[in-house]
């Protein structure tokens, strides 16, 4: 029944302020915006960015309202407490952070205890009424050589109970999300190997979850005081094990992938491995592999069947994720050159002898053709072309010749930007460029880097020395 006419409206709930640290990863930016329509939200960083309210896409360094940024290093426990001062509510999103300093000597366990224990100090003395922590889901024999990384995370989330603020521990596994180091070094692994090798632990079983409901969960948790002092496990609805993650993930990138059983694989080799084909650093793939070892799926799943919210499955989230990102974050090759320009020839003339010349430079190895304005380059004996160059309409007067690079076996299937080979003349007019410019290789990026990259330099250094020998005679 309707309150009387003359009656006061009932006030709207009082809005929390929530201070979110690791406002600048890609869960606590998306956190901050979704929390920023109905909270009041402090994001805590070394320094005061718009990065937690940038737009979905991350262009837009427009402040977002209800966002607040506060400098802060976490390694200060002065600093955290002023930057917590009024906080009702405290998320903490960090994992292995790195100091500020020109020498750090510690190990990244070391330094996250240290870190947490900053936190929950400041928390408490700053009269912060509960912390909301997301960590990694624990195997069930979590007390048999579970990994440093995973061990680090419990450790993380004692430590933040430690000092009398409530802790709500939300355990995790692969968050499926733009920009997630986990899910971009599975991308990468298939898209850069042809042939998937499968050491032992691909066969165990983990849970995904995808960005958007992890999102939804944390919100869900600040929001209702049902979860405070509680261990929530949260996932997908899709158990699957990492081969069968990798298969899916080729599935959704168009790839064919076939996939080899390789027992005898050492976790320090797929370490190296890892690291070498995706190009990223073994202080990030060392506690990812180590942790690979372990299932790790719910097995309390109390939160969600609260909240009525299974997730997203599996493949809908990769495939959004890939999508949002316009395809996948590809590294791509940028090689110039600086080359002389005979007498009374411009960029058009240069572009086309150095197509001539690549013929004429080693016919015994590779074969160079020219059919309908387009150039193909293949080895000798070998069907399918390396490369395919294609010229791109450029007016005479601009003084460019620019050869799109459409297509063959060294370059990838979906390549960023518009990958081509660009000869220009230079502003004095007594010298050329040419640039090779938004080329994604097929080949592994640590595989690009020691053959192909420096034989393209060798290439355009002997042409540059041809020209020379001509301008000469």
């Amino acid at each position: 029944m309707p309150p009387p006419p003359d009656s006061p409206s009932p006030a709207p709930p009082t809005p929390h302020r929530i201070a979110i640290a690791g406002a600048s990863g890609f869960v606590g930016s998306a956190l901050a915006r979704r929390l920023a329509s109905t909270d009041r939200v402090l994001t805590l960083g070394r320094r005061q960015s718009s990065r937690a309210s940038a737009d979905e896409d991350g262009t837009s360094d427009a402040p977002t309202p209800g966002i607040e940024p506060r400098r802060c290093d976490l390694f200060s426990v002065r600093q955290t407490r002023e930057a917590l001062e009024g906080a009702d509510l405290a998320v903490y999103l960090v994992h292995s952070m790195s100091p500020n300093a020109r020498l750090t000597q510690g190990r990244f366990d070391d330094l996250d205890l240290l870190i947490a224990d900053n936190f929950a100090r400041a928390a408490a003395d700053a009269g912060v009424e509960r912390i909301v922590y997301l960590g990694g889901l624990l195997p069930p024999d979590d007390h048999h050589g579970i990994s440093s990384h995973l061990a680090s995370r419990k450790e993380v989330e004692h430590a933040l109970a430690a000092h009398g603020v409530p802790v709500t521990a939300v355990r995790a596994g692969l968050v499926v999300g733009p920009e997630g180091s986990s899910l971009n070094l599975l991308v990468r692994l298939v898209e850069r190997l042809p042939l998937m090798v499968c050491p032992s632990w691909t066969s165990s079983e983990t849970q995904p979850i995808a960005l958007s409901d992890v999102i939804e969960i944390l919100a869900y948790c600040c929001h209702h005081d049902s979860t405070r002092g509680r261990v929530c496990e949260v996932g997908g609805p899709d158990v699957m094990t990492y081969r069968e993650m990798m298969k899916t993930t080729a599935q959704v990138l168009g790839r064919k992938r076939p996939m080899i059983p390789v027992p005898f694989v050492s976790p320090a080799l797929s370490e190296l491995w890892v690291s070498l084909v995706t190009g990223s650093s073994r202080s990030l793939v060392r506690p990812l592999i180590e942790s690979l070892r372990h299932p790790m799926v719910v097995t309390d799943p109390w939160l969600q069947q609260e909240m009525g919210f299974p997730g997203r499955p599996f493949r809908e989230a990769l495939a959004d994720s890939v999508d949002r990102t316009g395809g996948w974050k590809r590294p791509i090759a940028r090689s110039v050159q600086r080359l002389p320009l005979p007498a009374g020839r411009d960029a058009r003339w240069l572009g086309r002898t150095y197509v001539e010349w690549l013929g004429r430079l080693c016919p015994s190895l590779l074969v160079v053709e020219t059919h309908d304005e387009e150039t193909t380059i293949r080895l000798r004996g070998l069907g399918a072309p390396l490369l395919c160059l294609r010229p791109r309409d450029v007016t005479a007067s601009s003084g460019r010749y620019v050869l799109h690079v459409a297509g063959g076996l060294l370059v990838a299937e979906a390549p960023t930007g518009e990958p081509r080979l660009e000869f220009r003349r230079t502003p004095d007019g007594k010298g050329a460029i040419a640039a090779l410019q938004d080329y994604a290789p097929r080949l592994p990026w640590w595989l690009y880097l020691w053959t192909q990259a420096p034989l393209h330099a060798a290439v355009m250094s002997a042409f540059r020395r041809w020209l020379r020998r001509r301008a000469t005679a």
